[in-house]
């Protein structure tokens, strides 16, 4: 009952929070441009805030202690929502946000940025991926009244988020030693999203929905255009991906018109993948795994991508990539067994996939 009542309480108090001037186009001039309030707190047009987050003292309550920034431009505009930490491993996505935050002049910003850095702040601390009670929270949205922990914590976020955002760029890692060359990830089939994945600027651009459950696609089917920034390794803070990264949000906030400056070249569309295979160790041949191949590298069909050393018998298995196309995800040297994902291979360039592409 009491998981209940706070589910409730905490739908109440983001269905009362006034957000003006949403949406991409700025709004008309009947509508004033002002403060915003969120959270019990008045951000003032051209000014930014960061201010602690928690809903309740309560036992459940505790696990929403984390932190929003929030930056209300001098100027009218659409909303860019930033997530990161919905996995507590995936550290770059933090400091993302984090960095974008800092540099961000609100007086010279058209529109406003709300920002969660830390989604699952327990496992930020912690270094663990998964919430308390052991659940994926990318897998949990859009919540559940009534529900576990878990469920709780993604209706909360995606109450306001699902609101207030016209766009959402969500920021993860690889997972489990495995490291992530710098991508986004949308859904092709829309013009909206897809345009925001390319003028983010990111090495490759894979599409898919995405898994049900994960914020990226609940926010896709409640109409708002997101996507993912995929990059770098779990448990570590990485300069040139966070960089990166930083320079995508600035990229994608120019597109909007939230930003002036000049942005970097959009991915072309060859760079631009319909689906991902992950290469996995054959039934049989685990051992220690080492890589011969590099994040980014280009492969043809039959390309040796693995070796795998059997410690015992000192027996070597070379693993060959099963179809054409580029690196975009490697587990790094590690022990292996029969089944482990080892070499993600994006295939498929939209130019051979025309279905795919938006009219």
């Amino acid at each position: 009952m009491r998981v209940i009542a706070l589910l409730v309480m905490a739908v109440a108090l983001f269905a009362s929070i006034q957000v003006h001037g949403q949406g991409a186009a700025a709004p008309s001039s009947s509508t004033a441009w002002g403060p915003l309030q969120l959270l019990d707190r008045e951000i003032p047009a051209g000014q930014k805030r960061k201010f602690r987050y928690q809903l309740t003292q309560t036992f459940e309550g505790s696990f929403l202690d984390t932190v929003v920034f929030v930056a209300r431009g001098a100027k009218p505009g659409p909303t860019l929502c930033l997530t990161a930490l919905i996995h507590g491993d995936e550290r770059n996505g933090f400091e993302i946000v984090r960095e974008s935050f800092a540099r961000l002049d609100p007086a010279r910003l058209s529109g406003t940025l709300i920002a969660v850095p830390a989604a699952n702040a327990n496992g930020f601390r912690t270094g663990s991926r998964y919430m308390p009670d052991r659940r994926d929270l990318n897998r949990a949205f859009p919540g559940k009244a009534g529900s576990d922990n878990t469920a709780l914590i993604a209706g909360i976020l995606y109450s306001t988020l699902s609101e207030h955002c016209d766009a959402l760029i969500d920021l993860h890692t690889g997972s489990f030693d495995r490291a992530n060359l710098p991508q986004v990830r949308v859904d092709l089939a829309n013009a909206k999203a897809l345009e925001l994945a390319r003028r983010f600027g990111a090495t490759v651009v894979l599409g898919g929905a995405g898994p049900k459950g994960s914020l990226r696609r609940e926010m896709m089917d409640a109409g708002i255009p997101s996507i993912i920034y995929e990059a770098g390794l779990p448990l570590r803070f990485e300069p040139m991906e966070i960089e990166h990264g930083v320079q995508g949000v600035r990229n994608i906030m120019i597109g909007l018109g939230m930003s002036n400056g000049q942005a970097t070249a959009p991915t072309p569309e060859a760079r631009i993948f319909s689906r991902a295979n992950w290469v996995r160790v054959p039934l049989g041949n685990g051992g220690v795994f080492y890589p011969v191949r590099k994040l980014g590298d280009s492969v043809r069909k039959g390309d040796f991508i693995a070796r795998i050393f059997d410690p015992f018998t000192d027996e070597r298995f070379d693993l060959p990539s099963p179809l054409e196309g580029q690196i975009i995800g490697m587990a790094v040297p590690q022990i292996v067994f029969s089944g482990y994902a080892l070499v993600h291979v994006a295939s498929a360039p939209v130019s051979e996939a025309r279905a795919f592409r938006p009219e």
